[in-house]
């Protein structure tokens, strides 16, 4: 698959970095997930029978608070299996080989309690045996019970059309391939950016896991294959990447190319029923700092910076081992590594003139220890760790030190201004997603200004003002206050426009659906403050109080020689 280029739009720097991790998760759990057996198990706990593998060692603590809680790991790292960050539905996942929507049930915590794991583990360890390791460690350190179940889940379905079939029988010997293209990133404002791929002896159940992972704008619940097809397909298939009134959606474009139907309704599902969990993990074991001790920060193997051009835009690729970046400022760069947002002055303090001013270009290699390896057994740069390796190189090559400290800066408090928002169902599990809610419904479709659309269920409003700096990055970059005095659940649906849109995207075409969001600027954007007062009933409010803050004291203009 080729390697592509994109620019970055700084304002929404840190929901892409967002997009990027989730997206490299659902490849990893769709490429490894185990079907599970339909039937009603009883509860059993999840630490398996003595003989199966478990970590010799692990440390295992609670996250410390960010505003940003980015998950990364889940991979083995030499000998070293590393966490950051990761809810206990990330650890099932994990652990189970279960898509996190097919969690079910236990506390609301699941998905807002972070912590950090550091296991030992053979070098040799198989990616099965690092799952029942993980089993293991659940366990015995929080107790966890689970057991498999079906469910009805809202899901799209995929299958055959009454029409018929248009996909082509493949040759059983032709190997199996997809070559992917996007139209050019700089088009002209309102025409449309198409996303296609040919393929050739591809499966149904690869052709879900494209729609899945690539058609993520649109489909924001799990794909399930009912067309009974077997045998391996060649395919040209293209759609309008992001939703357009005049474009091409990924429904349309698999009703008319491939014959097939993706419909939205409820679908027995495999699931995970947690039965017992603790909240709080047992205690390391005592004197483990000695015999388990950090492992080294992870690091480039050979890193270049050099000035940039003076037109050179921001951007950057991963190409295998390889990370190829332009027109970098030490702000930015700043920012990506200790996972702040770049747009809020306030939140990088004592900071010089130029780290806004002067531009840089990267090219790296990162170190084996800093790699993962692809599905398809080559090596890439994790991009888990990619922040914690332009740390260390900052430090080293510009000589940078600093601390984090609360000061006194601009935030937002969550006001109550007339609640319009459904009571949730307390047994359904908190979780807050990026797209349509359970009815289907898509107002970017009608108005793709309104770029971002997030479907929350059975969360507070506490849940929510914790939830919103990582999504809102563009609007929000300290922690929010609950000031509602709300302590009822509710589901709810959002749209806005990023921060992006509403500085760059001119005017949509008229809708014609009476039930789409009014706007409040001149582009047809909507701001997330308007669209939570008019949506939700609820206001963002500025004041000062203390956040945390990352005081540079000491950074150099010049980075050392290469």
């Amino acid at each position: 698959m080729a390697q592509k280029l994109y620019p970055i739009n700084q304002t929404d720097v840190a929901f892409v970095a967002t997009k990027i991790r989730v997206f490299a998760a659902i490849v990893c759990c769709a490429l490894t997930s185990p079907l599970f057996a339909q039937s009603n198990t009883p509860p059993v706990e999840s630490s398996p029978a003595s003989a199966t593998p478990a970590f010799d060692l692990a440390d295992v603590h609670v996250s410390a608070k960010t505003t940003n809680p980015n998950f990364t790991g889940g991979r083995l790292h030499g000998d070293r299996y590393l966490l950051h960050n990761a809810t206990m539905v990330d650890m099932i996942s994990l652990a189970y080989g279960v898509d996190g929507e097919n969690i079910l049930s236990g506390p609301s915590w699941l998905d807002f309690d972070h912590f950090d794991v550091s296991a030992h583990a053979p070098r040799t360890a198989s990616p099965d045996d690092v799952k029942l390791m993980l089993q293991a460690l659940l366990a015995d350190r929080f107790h966890l019970v689970v057991h498999k179940d079906t469910h009805p889940l809202p899901s799209y379905v995929l299958r055959v059309d009454k029409a018929g079939l248009k996909l082509k029988q493949a040759d059983e010997a032709e190997a199996s391939s997809m070559d992917e293209h996007h139209t050019p990133d700089n088009l002209p404002p309102g025409v449309p950016a198409y996303y296609s791929v040919n393929c050739h002896n591809w499966t149904i159940s690869q052709l879900r896991n494209l729609l899945q992972n690539t058609a993520y704008l649109y489909i924001a619940k799990p794909v399930v294959d009912a067309t009974d097809l077997k045998g391996g397909y060649d395919f040209d298939l293209h759609w309008t990447f992001k939703p357009t009134p005049d474009g091409l959606t990924i429904f349309d474009a698999v009703h008319k190319q491939l014959g097939l139907t993706l419909t939205l309704e409820p679908y027995p599902t495999p699931v995970l029923i947690v039965d017992k969990v603790g909240e709080k993990p047992t205690p390391n074991a005592a004197g483990l700092d000695k015999v388990l001790p950090p492992p080294p920060p992870p690091e480039f193997d050979v890193a270049v910076l050099k000035p940039s051009k003076p037109d050179a835009q921001l951007q950057g690729r991963l190409n295998g081992t390889q990370v190829d970046a332009q027109g970098m400022t030490l702000r930015f760069l700043i920012a990506f590594a200790w996972e702040l947002n770049s747009n809020d002055n306030e939140l990088i303090a004592n900071a010089p003139k130029f780290i806004d001013e002067d531009h840089w270009d990267i090219l790296a290699k990162a170190s084996p220890d800093a790699t993962a390896t692809r599905p398809d057994g080559k090596q890439q740069v994790d991009f888990d760790l990619l922040p914690h390796m332009i740390q260390t190189l900052l430090v080293e090559r510009f000589q940078m030190k600093s601390h984090m400290e609360d000061r006194a800066i601009e935030a937002f408090n969550l006001v109550a201004a007339g609640p319009k928002m459904k009571k949730a169902d307390p047994l359904n599990r908190t979780h807050c997603k990026e797209g349509p809610g359970p009815d289907g419904k898509d107002p970017r479709i009608a108005n793709p200004v309104l770029g971002r659309l997030l479907s929350c269920q059975n969360m507070t409003m506490a849940q929510l003002a914790e939830l919103l700096p990582s999504l809102a990055p563009g609007y929000i970059f300290t922690p929010v206050l609950d000031s509602t005095g709300l302590t009822d659940a509710y589901d709810f649906t959002l749209s806005f426009s990023s921060a992006g849109q509403l500085q760059s995207t001119p005017p949509p075409p008229p809708s014609n659906d009476p039930n789409a969001p009014r706007t409040a600027e001149p582009n047809g954007g909507l701001s997330l403050p308007d669209a939570m007062a008019k949506q939700l009933g609820v206001k963002l409010v500025k004041e000062k109080r203390p956040s945390p803050v990352l005081v540079i004291d000491h950074i150099e203009e010049k980075p050392t020689d290469n």
